[in-house]
């Protein structure tokens, strides 16, 4: 029997401007979800794009230069994973209730994706994160926050609603974000991998009661 080898698909030249520089980042975004920020590698976001390599420095200086924007793309699927669970919530007019289950959403969503989209989600944390950069929309979700946002819109909402007191907001995300980054990690490469999905829920969501009931 004969194995044939496989070949690269054929050199584009008819990208529009602007279309190759997608396609090489929506390469990139697939190699992260495969294999993590280590897949990421310029020569192979090329190969599925179908260009040859030179042609990819136009966009991109070099591998660091596409991690990053893979980075970014990471990131605002987080964001997007947390939205999609505070869309479930139902309007109320019990505003610490609606407070609460806000912050317990976008953590719930930030669990989801790191177990749905593990390689994704270790790339947007794969780099240094300037958590208190000015808003980029390359790395935020529908509503033009990124995780970071979102989770401090949240605890917002709890001293809004009276729920948490005005003096202990200051560093609240830093702290709930540690406990819930924690445990994704533990799940997905520590030695809480392996569990059965529905313990791993039940830990998070015992994990959101805690971090909830300490701020």
């Amino acid at each position: 029997m004969t194995i044939r080898a496989t070949s690269a698909p054929p050199a584009r030249s008819t990208y529009r401007h602007g279309d190759l520089r997608r396609a090489l980042l929506q390469a990139g975004v697939e190699l992260a979800r495969d294999g993590g920020p280590e897949a990421v590698v310029l020569r192979e976001a090329t190969r599925r794009a179908g260009v040859v390599p030179n042609a990819a420095y136009r966009h991109f200086e070099n591998r660091q230069a596409l991690l990053q924007a893979v980075r970014a793309a990471a990131l605002a699927a987080v964001a997007r994973a947390m939205e999609t669970e505070l869309a479930t919530l139902s309007p109320t007019r019990d505003q610490v209730a609606f407070a609460r289950a806000s912050v317990r959403a976008v953590g719930t969503g930030y669990l989801r994706f790191a177990q749905l989209e593990t390689g994704l989600f270790r790339t947007a944390f794969a780099t240094q994160v300037d958590v208190g950069a000015q808003p980029d929309q390359a790395k935020s979700g529908d509503s033009g926050l990124n995780p970071f946002q979102l989770l401090g819109a949240a605890l917002d909402r709890l001293v809004e609603a009276g729920a948490m007191p005005a003096s202990r907001r200051p560093g609240a995300e830093y702290l709930a974000w540690s406990a819930v980054h924690g445990l994704a990690m533990l799940v997905i490469d520590g030695p809480l991998r392996g569990l059965p999905r529905a313990q791993v829920d039940a830990l998070g969501q015992r994990l959101l009661d805690m971090v909830e009931k300490g701020l």
